[in-house]
C-alpha cells in the first residue's frame, strides 16, 4: 500500500509541511485558499492514485495547514511563490509536473504566464482556477467563514457537489478542525482585507494568459456555482494549445466531488497518455 508521508522544511526560515509519497516523475500539487485548506484536504481523494505514477510533493502554501502562518500585507501573491520556488530548490526539485486547484490553480497559471517563470513547469493541470471570479452568494458563503462547526457544514453543502459529503461528519470535522489551526484564519481572512481608501481589487485576471509556454490541461466543474457560466471555455481559448475538460457532476472541485473519474483524467494528461473518460467532455 502506497504510503503519504508528512514532512517539514525549513524554507529560508519559515517551516513548511508538506506530504509526499510515490516515485518517479516529480508531481507539485498546490492546493486551494478558502478557509482551512490545505494540501491534505484538497487532495486527500487523489494522493494514493497519483502517487502510483509520479513522486508526489503537496506543499502547504504560507499561512495555510501546518506550514507557518506569515502574510505579507504588500505583495501576497509574490509571497507565496517566492515560497514556492525556494520550496523546491531546498527539495532540489527541477522540471516538474504541476497541478493546482482554485487558488492554487489560479497562482500556478499567472506564474506560468510571466515572461520568466521560476518553476520549470513540463506540464499542467489548472483546476478551477484562473480568470474572473465573481462576488456571488456562494463566494460570500465561503468568505463570511466565522470559524464555527454550523458554518463549515454550510459550506461542505454549498460548495460540494457530492451529496454523500453533506452529512458525512468525518469531511466536515476534518475540515473545521483544519480551520482552527492557530493564525490559520486570520491569514485566510487577511486576503480579503482592503484599506478604505484604495479601490476594490476583484478576484483573478481576464487576460495575459497568452504568454503561457507549457503545455496545460483545464479541468473545470459544470456545476461549479464560484464561476460564472463559460469561464473555461474563455480560459482555453487565451492559454495556447490548451485542452479542456468539463466534469458535468462535478462542482468548484472535481477532484473531491467525481475523484475517480478525475484521477483517470489527470493521470493520462500527465502521463502524455489523454484518453478521454466516459462522462466528461475534452476539447483541444
Amino acid at each position: 500500500m502506497t504510503e503519504i508521508a508528512s514532512r517539514y522544511v525549513m524554507v529560508d526560515g519559515v517551516r513548511t509541511h508538506y506530504l509526499e509519497a510515490g516515485s518517479g516523475p516529480p508531481l507539485v500539487l498546490l492546493h486551494s485558499g478558502e478557509f482551512g485548506a490545505s494540501a491534505e484536504l484538497t487532495w486527500e481523494f487523489n494522493l494514493i492514485a497519483l502517487a502510483k505514477h509520479f513522486r508526489v510533493i503537496a506543499p502547504d502554501w504560507l499561512g495555510y495547514g501546518k506550514t507557518d502562518k506569515i502574510f505579507d500585507f504588500c505583495n501576497m501573491w509574490n509571497a507565496r511563490i517566492n515560497h514556492i520556488t525556494r520550496f523546491l530548490q531546498v527539495l532540489c526539485i527541477g522540471q516538474a509536473r504541476f497541478m493546482g486547484n482554485s487558488m492554487g490553480a489560479t497562482l500556478l497559471l499567472g506564474h506560468a504566464a510571466e515572461t520568466s517563470p521560476d518553476w520549470d513547469i513540463e506540464r499542467m493541470i489548472i483546476v478551477s482556477g484562473g480568470g474572473l471570479v465573481p462576488e456571488n452568494e456562494a463566494r460570500q458563503l465561503l468568505n463570511s467563514y466565522d470559524g464555527s462547526r454550523e458554518h463549515m457544514e454550510r459550506i461542505v453543502r454549498g460548495i460540494y457537489m457530492r451529496a454523500e459529503l453533506h452529512d458525512d461528519q468525518e469531511f466536515i470535522e476534518r475540515r473545521y478542525q483544519s480551520s482552527l489551526e492557530p493564525g490559520a484564519w486570520e491569514c485566510t481572512a487577511a486576503a480579503r482585507f482592503r484599506a478604505p481608501f484604495t479601490a476594490p481589487r476583484g478576484y483573478g485576471r481576464s487576460s495575459g494568459y497568452e504568454q503561457v509556454k507549457a503545455p496545460c490541461m483545464i479541468i473545470a466543474g459544470e456545476k461549479d456555482n464560484l464561476r460564472m457560466p463559460g469561464y473555461a471555455n474563455e480560459l482555453q481559448a487565451q492559454v495556447p494549445g490548451s485542452r479542456l475538460t468539463i466534469m458535468p457532476d462535478a462542482g468548484h472541485c472535481p477532484q473531491i466531488d467525481c475523484p475517480e473519474t478525475f484521477n483517470d483524467i489527470a493521470i493520462s494528461y500527465l502521463t502524455d497518455a489523454l484518453t478521454i473518460s466516459s462522462g466528461s467532455r475534452t476539447s483541444d
